[in-house]
């Protein structure tokens, strides 16, 4: 439950100008328009009211207050009447968390034939929230902004799209990653500077020995092993073979076996991602596969062959995605339908996807793998459901990091695949194939991804947004000289913007 006993504040700014009388009206409005998102079924995460902010120590003092409160994941601003965008300077310099500028309106329509001065005091936004507007740019705050009356559900639909933002954004900044063993040996995406990923999204990223983990895997509980193999049983399709008894039941109980001691690992350390490496399973007799699977499905992050960025990237992912409709999983493209009428990208993994993406009910299988030089692990099969989606990869350019995210329409594949034993997706990617896929390698994208069909575009927008990080979006209306030109432009724009 990523967004239990979590909540956003809203703040309302105003000034002593206009009288005691009008402050009350200010208070009463804004805890009306502060309820609505708070009522609102777009919004996931709670939203507090404030009192209204009128002079520089009350904003410098809330804005320490919102940095030091771990439940706080974020503020909405709104100035109600004409708010000396000076007042909020230092408050704004101080603030850590992130921000979001809602200009908008006590009510929608205006009552023309009684509108007086006293109103015009009153209802002011248009005029208060420029001001305020401009004190954000000058500052250089990293924010999101969204104008519209509360009552329009686009507009809750966009404050909830930053709401799951902000909390993905938390999850980041409290995010313990532990790596088992290193990266793939020559792999260059996946590397990355881990100092530099904790100073700009606040993860901590280690390595532990894999036999640190063999030590708990020797250690767990045949009862617990037995649990989990009931537990299998009950939510996917299980053939003789691997059910109690059959010739390859051992290979789904030692899955069962890595899958309790890896939980009870990453919980005892307070991880909330992993990676494993098939070059790195020291006294393991199988490459982690079933066992992932299932973390993946409640919330960790994973990251294949040590790659620690998408582990990261997929656990930021399933905060912010949390209790929507669709999936979220570790990705990487492979292969082609390039003689489909519109081509598809056939994308799956040895092992490792998600069983929230399934479009079906999962079957355990068991078959060799045909690197690692281990046992036959265990593994979840199946097909991802057709939806909209999004892939979205992080690169590390050396001088800064990089988003690639492509929007996609994941379909059936042309034709089933009896022999392909491992869970998979197929998408078409957007605007079409060749301007997406140059698209993606001009960019630098990597070939690991986080694949979601429970948010979009809006969402990784505000994130990205949050962390101050370049991204870059392939979407429908992308077209080659369009990139072209947005990889220039954000290369000028992401060096000159660094901090010296």
């Amino acid at each position: 439950m990523p967004f239990e006993g979590q909540e956003l504040w809203f703040l309302t700014g105003s000034q002593g100008l206009y009288g005691e009388e009008t402050l009350q009206q200010v208070a009463e409005q804004s805890q009306r328009v502060a309820a609505a998102l708070d009522d609102a079924a777009e919004v996931p995460v709670r939203v507090v009211w404030k009192p209204v902010l009128t002079d520089s120590g009350a904003i410098r003092r809330t804005m320490g207050q919102a940095n030091e409160d771990p439940a706080c994941l974020g503020l909405i601003t709104w100035m109600h009447t004409f708010s000396p965008a000076k007042m909020w300077i230092s408050g704004l310099d101080a603030l850590r968390k992130p921000l979001l500028h809602l200009h908008t309106q006590a009510d929608a329509a205006l009552p023309w034939s009684t509108i007086d001065m006293d109103f015009m005091n009153l209802n002011q936004a248009a005029h208060g929230d420029r001001e305020f507007g401009f004190a954000l740019t000058r500052l250089r705050v990293p924010r999101t902004t969204v104008a519209g009356h509360v009552g329009n559900p686009a507009v809750r639909a966009r404050v909830g799209s930053w709401a799951r933002a902000a909390a993905g954004a938390a999850a980041a900044r409290d995010l313990k990653l532990a790596r088992f063993g290193d990266n793939m040996r020559d792999v260059a995406v996946t590397e990355g500077d881990k100092v530099e990923a904790e100073i700009r999204f606040g993860m901590s990223v280690n390595t532990w020995g894999v036999n640190d983990l063999v030590e708990v895997v020797d250690g767990v509980a045949e009862s617990s092993v037995d649990a989990l193999v009931a537990e299998y049983a009950d939510l996917y399709e299980m053939d003789a073979d691997v059910l109690p008894g059959g010739a390859q039941h051992e290979s789904v109980r030692y899955q069962a076996r890595i899958e309790a001691a890896l939980r009870g690992f990453l919980t005892d350390g307070g991880f909330g991602a992993l990676t494993t490496n098939f070059e790195d399973l020291g006294g393991l007799r199988q490459l982690p596969g079933l066992a992932v699977q299932r973390l993946m499905a409640d919330g960790y992050g994973f990251g294949g062959e040590g790659d620690w960025k998408t582990a990261a990237l997929l656990r930021v992912l399933k905060v912010t995605a949390a209790g929507l409709p669709g999936g979220t999983s570790f990705m990487e493209d492979y292969t082609y339908d390039l003689a489909a009428r519109r081509p598809t990208i056939l994308g799956a993994h040895m092992l490792e996807v998600c069983p929230t993406i399934a479009g079906g009910k999962p079957r355990v299988e068991v078959h060799p793998l045909s690197i690692g030089g281990r046992e036959d692990p265990a593994r979840l099969v199946f097909t991802a459901a057709p939806g909209d989606g999004v892939v979205l990869g992080w690169s590390d350019l050396g001088d800064r990091f990089r988003w690639v995210a492509n929007e996609i329409t994941v379909v059936e594949p042309a034709e089933p695949l009896p022999n392909l034993p491992v869970a998979r997706a197929v998408w078409e990617p957007k605007p079409d194939f060749s301007t997406a896929t140059e698209g993606w390698l001009t960019a630098g994208g990597p070939h690991h991804t986080v694949l979601s069909t429970a948010i979009g575009a809006d969402e990784l927008t505000d994130l990205a947004e949050v962390f101050s990080t370049e991204l870059v979006l392939i979407d429908a209306d992308t077209t080659r000289r369009s990139l072209a030109k947005e990889l220039r432009w954000s290369a000028a724009y992401h060096r000159l913007a660094q901090r010296l």
